[in-house]
């Protein structure tokens, strides 16, 4: 009945708050995607700067372009090291854009449509159209090629496309070439500065001096007061400044490393997969099926395999069974299927037929065959080339240049290197049909076809669930405030990882570390993360330990840090006292020295620019005291890095007068002009509100 009465009395709040809330909704329903919440569009930010999103869509694709590139310059597969490298490429990539485009406007720098069609097609090409249309030994561009390129647009919108992609490239560069050239020019050398780095690099300095070092007092005699730590800091603010936040956890690491008992399997396991591998009677199937990494079934030179099998294996007739050999962490077994003599390198060119395009492989064949028989009648290859092949390479007249064995697919390269020199080959692989032109061989070695298995000593599921079990009753019992402790009482060792970014793809001793650093950053300073995390070899449990923001961080988050210095600061002074009641009275070094039980160090040539002091350290502060003292005077005394000193200038030797003051400043000039890009982009970050988000995703 209370609930009815209620209803009706507040029947036309309700339907007031309703209404309201459905014209809300129909308002930002136009505002944003159809049939997506509100908040859904934040959830796809990595980023902002100065309020411009940089939304995951366009940015993923981004990193997986550079991630490709990565794979391709290293080779192998992806690790969270190159996954890093590629996302923080993409992000510096990503915050040049949006920040110079914004100078390029506040600078009025743009270029024009005669600017663009001489980069385009004029007498002063963009570095992109040589790369595209230039000839590779001469550098000149194919001018008619680049115009019939052009032409060819309104029939070919893949062509067109490209087209634009392209322009837009030209048009960044140039404007980055412009954007340099500006900042280049701004800066400049004076006469003045120019003879004062000549006199740092070639005045020499010698002198002597004593000195007190900071070891001769234990640090556990020093108590540094609160006024001590304070001045430091003070004094040394800007060293305090963390440039984006950073975690630190503390973490236990659970091994899944082989046990004996795992080894002994492996091993019954391999000398029973030799035995059928050496009665298998389809060697590359075999191989294929059984090995954990894959190695081409393809003709390949020495060095390519383990340095412990591949002397041996090379050494073999064709029908030899070698194995199985352990090494590295892997049972390697191997056929020796065929060896013969083969080029190191082949030059070739090729003409690549689509078949989806032409009704099929089998016509694309006869297609291909009837542009060899026009060639060996005298036809033109590189035309040819230029009119049906399919390839980048086309514009080229099908050239590849000179390549080695491994870096084409097999059945090009078995085209490639089993032929001569002059042959002309008709090959299909996953790409198309191929008519291939072998312009060169070069070089003559051996190379082996062979089968190859190889079995990695792993782990058990015994030995990872035993691991596991261990990590998951060590999660349950262990609290924040407690976690060293109790890992300890366990007899577990406690690792530690300092300092993380977000962005990090590595952390100290751990392999595959994203997630946990993902983890790291949604926690609050002493969670013990809920997870138990999978490395390559080990179950990990984590302890968030410390939160260091961005900016200059306060003296209480760097007190532990500068400890070690402070200590040397409360030295220093002590140590400054002694030495100044030893100089009293002292007409020179040598009684100083005396009544100190010290023994006097002579330095000879010195030079400003390079601060090392033989035997010691790099001391700044000491050498430029000695650089700015009288000879013969006896100096105050000098805190330096490693200990307090004492000197006197024995003489200075001035060179001889600069020669060439233009030299000197254009090198000078040249130093100064390749560091002020830099500077430029990072005063333009420094000046900018940029929001990192990028560990929520990746």
């Amino acid at each position: 009945m209370g609930l009815m009465t209620f209803l009706r009395n507040r029947a036309g709040f309700i339907l007031v708050g309703a209404i309201g809330f459905a014209i809300v909704a129909f308002l930002v329903g136009d505002a944003i995607n159809v049939g997506k919440p509100f908040w859904a569009a934040s959830q796809k930010v990595v980023g902002t700067v100065d309020g411009e999103e940089i939304n995951i869509d366009e940015f993923g694709t981004k990193v997986d372009q550079n991630l490709q590139q990565f794979k391709q310059q290293y080779g192998g597969s992806a690790n969270p090291q190159m996954t890093a490298m590629a996302v923080d490429n993409a992000w510096n990539g990503e915050l040049a854009s949006i920040l110079l485009s914004k100078e390029y406007k506040r600078l009025g720098l743009d270029v024009s449509g005669d600017e663009l069609f001489d980069l385009m097609q004029g007498k002063k090409p963009s570095p992109l159209i040589v790369q595209y249309f230039g000839n590779p030994q001469t550098g000149e561009v194919n001018r008619a090629a680049v115009i019939q390129s052009l032409k060819q647009q309104g029939s070919n919108p893949q062509l067109k496309q490209q087209w634009d992609l392209l322009q837009i490239e030209i048009e960044k560069q140039a404007l980055q070439q412009k954007y340099a050239n500006l900042i280049k020019n701004s800066v400049y050398v004076t006469s003045l500065e120019a003879n004062d780095e000549y006199q740092n690099r070639n005045k020499l300095a010698n002198f002597s001096y004593v000195s007190l070092d900071y070891a001769s007092i234990p640090d556990a005699t020093v108590k540094p007061s609160e006024s001590d730590y304070s001045d430091y800091y003070n004094d040394n603010k800007k060293k305090f400044e963390n440039p984006a936040e950073t975690r630190s956890f503390e973490y236990v690491s659970f091994s899944v490393n082989p046990t004996k008992a795992d080894s002994a399997a492996i091993k019954v396991q391999v000398d029973k997969l030799a035995a059928d591998f050496r009665a298998s009677k389809s060697d590359s199937l075999f191989s294929a099926i059984n090995s954990d990494v894959k190695i081409p079934y393809a003709y390949i030179t020495k060095g390519k395999l383990d340095p412990k099998i591949d002397s041996a294996v090379f050494a073999l007739p064709a029908g030899s069974f070698f194995g199985p050999v352990f090494s590295g962490n892997s049972y390697k077994l191997v056929k020796v299927i065929d060896t013969r003599m083969s080029p190191d390198s082949v030059k070739a060119s090729h003409i690549l037929l689509d078949a989806t395009k032409m009704g099929g492989v089998d016509k694309a064949e006869k297609f291909a065959d009837s542009l060899k028989t026009l060639v060996q009648n005298g036809g033109s290859f590189s035309a040819l080339a230029k009119m049906y092949s399919v390839d980048g390479s086309k514009d080229k007249g099908g050239e590849l240049g000179t390549f080695a064995r491994g870096q084409m697919v097999p059945e090009f390269e078995n085209a490639a290197f089993n032929g001569q020199t002059g042959d002309l080959k008709v090959v299909r692989s996953q790409f198309g049909v191929h008519l291939i032109k072998i312009e060169n061989q070069i070089g003559s070695s051996k190379v082996a076809k062979l089968a190859y298995i190889e079995k990695n000593l792993a782990p058990s599921s015994k030995t990872k669930d035993q691991a596991y079990k261990k990590a998951s009753a060590f999660l349950n019992s262990v609290k924040g405030d407690d976690f060293a402790a109790e890992a300890k009482k366990a007899g577990y060792t406690v690792s530690v990882a300092d300092r993380i970014s977000g962005s990090q793809g590595y952390a100290p001793g751990l392999d595959n570390p994203r997630q946990l650093i993902r983890d790291a950053f949604g926690a609050e300073k002493g969670d013990v993360l809920t997870e138990v995390y999978q490395m390559d070899n080990a179950f990990v449990i984590a302890h968030l330990t410390d939160i260091k923001p961005k900016g200059i961080l306060p003296l209480e988050a760097v007190k532990k840090d500068i400890e070690p210095m402070v200590i040397n600061a409360v030295k220093a002074k002590m140590l400054t006292e002694k030495l100044k009641n030893a100089a009293q009275g002292a007409s020179s070094l040598a009684q100083v020295a005396q009544k100190m039980g010290k023994t006097v160090m002579p330095v000879q040539n010195i030079v400003f620019a390079n601060p090392i002091v033989p035997g010691a350290a790099q001391e700044n502060k000491l050498i430029g005291s000695v650089f700015g003292s009288p000879v013969g005077k006896l100096s105050k005394p000098v805190d330096g890095e490693r200990a307090v000193y004492l000197f006197t200038v024995n003489g200075f030797t001035n060179p001889a007068p600069i020669g060439n003051t233009y030299k000197q400043k254009e090198t000078m000039l040249q130093g100064i002009a390749q560091r002020s890009l830099g500077a430029a982009f990072q005063a333009l970050q420094d000046k900018s509100d940029i929001k990192d988000n990028r560990v929520k995703f990746y």
